[in-house]
This record gives C-alpha cells, sequence and structure tokens, in this order.
C-alpha cells in the first residue's frame, strides 16, 4: 500500500482544513487508517483513527468535537476534517495504515506511512 497525504496549508485560529490521504493497492479497504502528526522537536502523536468499515473511529482527547476522520473506500482516500484549529494543531499530519485494530494509537504498529503534510496554524 502507497499512501499519499495532501491538503495541508496555512490557516487563521479558528479555521478549518480538510486533509486528504490517498492509497494506492485494492486492499486499502481491509486496513485501519490513522492521521498521525509531529510537531518540530516532539514524538508522532495519536490524531484519530478510522476501521476499515468505517463504523468505528477513535479520537485523541486533544481534537475530540473539532476532528472528524472518514474514509471512502471506493475511491481509497481517508479524510480528516479539522475545524477550529489552534495553534497547537501545528504539525506534520502523517496518514498510516495497519492490517490490525489493536494498539491504533501507537505509531510503531503501522505498516505503511504517506509523506506528510505540513500544517500551519496562525495565532
Amino acid at each position: 500500500v502507497q499512501l499519499q497525504a495532501y491538503g495541508g496549508g496555512l490557516v487563521q485560529t479558528g479555521g478549518s482544513l480538510r486533509l486528504s490521504c490517498a492509497a494506492s493497492g485494492r486492499t486499502f479497504r481491509t486496513y485501519v487508517m490513522a492521521w498521525f502528526r509531529q510537531a518540530p522537536g516532539k514524538e508522532r502523536e495519536f490524531v484519530a483513527a478510522i476501521t476499515w468499515s468505517g463504523i468505528n473511529t477513535y479520537y485523541a482527547d486533544s481534537v475530540k468535537g473539532r476532528f472528524t476522520i472518514f474514509r471512502d473506500n471506493a475511491k481509497s482516500t481517508v479524510y480528516l476534517q479539522m475545524n477550529s484549529l489552534k495553534p497547537e494543531d501545528t504539525a506534520v499530519y502523517y496518514c498510516g495504515a495497519v492490517k490490525s485494530d489493536s494498539g491504533i494509537n501507537y505509531y510503531n504498529n503501522y505498516d505503511y506511512w504517506g509523506q506528510g503534510t505540513q500544517v500551519t496554524v496562525s495565532s
């Protein structure tokens, strides 16, 4: 599976962005998909994940109520809608894919990663 993330940019506090992650390969629908982010000098941290069916979603406490993850298996794409953005959301955002839904908030468990897209929120 190859992943390509895009959609990042510069936005003001309170603004919105939608990130997309396009996957190659016909097995996309069998993977749990997730978004992580990494700010300078910090470890990569979990943001959100969605199971293969799209029924179950998981969020970091810091983004609950502001971010929404969803997927379109027909398009092999997972999205992250980010609303009410804050300066502390500034980071490079990565999409990841993993077969198992166990430990989905640990980046070491992921099999594939996209290249990352920069999100900058100005105050």
